[in-house]
């Protein structure tokens, strides 16, 4: 920034060190786009010195915008051809088109007024257009910002993206986002702190923001205090993040006490993994049971509220149903038993070595998918269960009870393995054992159901690398998919990398049930197929929120989200 926090311009040097345009061995981080910060890597980095001269004996200030606006110059009212309004409304109603000719961005900025009166949901559109350089042109958007309507949360969260670093424009969005419920900004929340990292100062309205919106909601709070815990890590946000972090703490010193406890249990969580990843000799489950009975274990281990969801209460933890997994992290299985209820057992998974926070999106939007279908009558019966990052490649997943691969199912029914993946009756048998008499056709009904939710997400969703053992069943029939480690088209090929249009996948197996076992069912295919249309149709009504978000995700450097090349899949 040349202008610091106070509008005072910069004096003296400033050696500022570069972002690499490709990943250096240190550090796996291309540019973050948009960002102020220096390359916390100062060793490997280019380096380049700017100094600014010393001529005043006082501050130079950037001009105060009431100095310049000028009350009876307020851009003078144009009246539009029709030609001219017609073109406008063109530009206006294609959602996706930002690149502009000329003569569009000069008839833009001509119908500016008119773009606040008839189309303020365009905003971007006209901000996209502005010539940020030129002080006129930006004391005239920031006057009509002034009077600009409020617009829905939807519209106003994609002006948090980098390409609007002015402070006007942010304080308008904030503005703007100040109507968003408790239960809504929950939903956002992931996103609000990723886009943190495009502000220009670190005292600013979003931090503000967020800060007071978490000190009077306590959920919130637990949220936002492990989405910034977890990438406290990040050279270039830890100054910031760490402020924020400090200042909540400061704010809700009740809290801290609950927040400490939690993160003692990670550390616990996280040495436990370590020995079991060490392999210097062969751990057996029997040696992590030892482990966690230590007194010191089953101390930290236990009487904490769940990261995952802080109304959840982890009381005693179960050392003999506690296990570790075989797959390559050797994730945790820790089951926790509660004093009330002798028979409910809670369990988490805690995972080290693997990124949770792609994961951790897509459950987010999984989540939101279903709550849009609920608002228009649709219960598709959808399992998002939890997931949370809260370390460098460390998180948490919940446990779904009584459910199962469909895969070890289907191993299961048969008794060699090559025959397993053709026999179509394995699943239809599994439930009809799990829910026998009339239950069964409830159950088949929750499958079709969970099955159109599921079919569409990983379509919209671009979810590729599915197989059966990343799908699985609850014994209720809801079926659901988990482990997303690849999404919006990014699959793994072993020549090159092949961006391809997800299939629509949907296997006979699962139509087989669908039809209750019977080949010429087609009555009920009918109806999973409107379940899956009229599905579809509602994300598309309301395509723009998911646009919005998985773009001010593009913050956050997953490497299957960088570019809006990404996103283009999505639209």
């Amino acid at each position: 920034m040349v202008f610091d926090y106070k509008d005072q311009l910069k004096t003296g040097e400033f050696l500022l060190s570069m972002w690499p345009s490709v990943p250096d061995d240190k550090n796996d981080l291309l540019n973050p786009m948009g960002t102020v910060e220096k390359n916390p890597n100062v060793d490997s980095a280019a380096g380049l010195l700017i100094r600014f001269p010393n001529i005043r004996p006082h501050p130079l200030y950037y001009p105060p915008l009431d100095k310049i606006i000028d009350p009876e110059r307020n851009g003078d009212t144009v009246f539009p051809s029709k030609d001219e309004y017609l073109k406008l409304k063109e530009i206006m109603d294609n959602k996706n088109y930002t690149d502009f000719f000329e003569h569009e961005k000069e008839l833009l900025w001509k119908l500016r007024m008119e773009v606040r009166d008839y189309f303020p949901e365009c905003l971007s559109k006209l901000l996209l257009i502005t010539k940020w350089n030129k002080h006129e042109d930006v004391v005239q958007v920031v006057s009509l910002l002034k009077h600009w309507p409020d617009l829905p949360a939807i519209h106003a969260l994609e002006l948090l993206d980098y390409s609007f670093p002015d402070p006007a424009v942010r304080s308008f969005t904030i503005r703007c986002l100040k109507k968003l419920s408790d239960d809504e900004l929950l939903q956002y929340l992931i996103q609000l702190v990723q886009v943190l990292k495009y502000e220009s100062y670190l005292d600013c309205d979003l931090t503000t923001f967020l800060l007071e919106r978490a000190l009077s909601n306590r959920r919130i709070g637990h949220f936002l205090f492990w989405h910034l815990k977890s990438e406290i890590n990040v050279a270039s946000v830890s100054l910031r993040f760490g402020l924020i972090l400090e200042a909540y703490c400061r704010g809700n010193v009740h809290h801290i006490k609950l927040l400490s406890k939690q993160n003692e249990a990670l550390g616990k969580m996280k040495a436990l993994s370590d020995i079991v990843k060490s392999g210097s000799q062969k751990m057996t489950v029997d040696d992590l049971k030892l482990c966690i009975r230590q007194e010191s274990y089953m101390e930290a281990l236990s009487d904490l509220l769940s990261p995952l969801n802080p109304s959840v209460i982890l009381f005693e933890i179960c050392a003999d149903k506690c296990r570790f997994m075989d797959s390559k992290m050797k994730p945790l299985w820790l089951m926790y038993k509660n004093p009330l209820e002798q028979t409910d057992m809670v369990g988490i998974i805690f995972k080290s070595g693997d990124d949770l926070r792609q994961d951790m999106l897509t459950l987010q939007m999984i989540r939101l998918m279903e709550n849009l279908w609920k608002k228009e009558g649709l219960d598709l019966r959808m399992i998002p269960y939890g997931c949370l990052s809260t370390g460098n490649k460390t998180g948490l997943i919940e446990i779904v009870k009584n459910s199962d691969t469909i895969a070890n199912i289907q191993r299961n029914s048969s008794n060699s393995a090559a025959t397993a993946a053709f026999n179509k009756d394995a699943l239809l048998n599994w439930l009809k054992s799990k829910n026998p008499g009339d239950k069964l056709d409830q159950a088949i009904e929750e499958f079709t159901l969970s099955c159109a939710g599921y079919c569409v997400a990983t379509y919209v969703l671009g979810i590729g690398d599915r197989h059966n053992d990343n799908i699985m069943i609850r014994e209720t029939g809801q079926l659901f998919h988990i482990d997303f480690g690849h999404f919006l088209g990014n699959f793994k090929r072993k020549l090159g990398i092949n961006r391809e249009r997800v299939p629509f996948i949907l296997t006979y197996d699962f139509v087989h049930v669908i039809q209750q076992g019977r080949t010429n069912n087609s009555e009920k295919f009918e109806r999973f197929r409107e379940y899956c249309e009229r599905a579809y149709k509602i994300l598309c009504r309301n395509g723009t929120l998911f646009v919005n978000l998985f773009a001010m995700m593009k913050a956050a450097g997953l490497p299957e989200l960088t570019s809006s090349k990404d996103i283009q899949y999505l639209k």
